[in-house]
């Protein structure tokens, strides 16, 4: 379980991961051994899963954002697993989801623009029978966009 002072570092490290050891133990008062056992059993209890770059996708050129709902015939457990590789495969697809409602599965896709969308979409339809339905909604404008956990 996760105490008060756990989830202050959370939340230091949601808004800045490349902050030291010294600058987290002194924004939760402890000292720097106690905040790194801290910092240490949160990674190996997996609370912390890793620790990335958020890159600025205007800046390359990757500002295309389009939502793709998915609806198919065949619910089967083979079917399931193809389809989940073969999308996982797709480097364009950010967020992969199974649903419940009207469509099955949603994607968000990131590309340059409308074109590189009709190619992965052409690419996505042809990669696996039993799709009957794909329906894609594009963004306009990003208006919140964060990675943080409302710790």
């Amino acid at each position: 379980m996760i105490d008060a002072v756990d989830k202050k570092i959370l939340r230091l490290l949601q808004e800045d991961s490349t902050l030291s050891l010294n600058d987290i133990s002194e924004a939760v008062n402890l000292t720097t051994t106690p905040c790194w056992k801290r910092l240490k059993r949160l990674e190996e209890n997996g609370i912390i899963e890793k620790k990335v770059a958020l890159l600025n996708p205007e800046k390359l050129e990757l500002a295309f954002t389009a939502f793709v709902l998915v609806k198919t015939s065949d619910h089967s457990h083979e079917w399931y697993g193809r389809f989940v590789n073969t999308v996982s495969e797709f480097p364009e697809v950010m967020e992969f989801y199974r649903m419940a409602g009207e469509y099955d599965y949603m994607m968000k896709v990131q590309v340059k623009d409308m074109k590189c969308f009709d190619d992965f979409y052409k690419r996505l339809v042809n990669s696996i029978d039993g799709i009957s339905n794909v329906t894609s909604t594009f963004a306009m404008e990003p208006l919140k966009y964060t990675t943080a956990l409302p710790l």
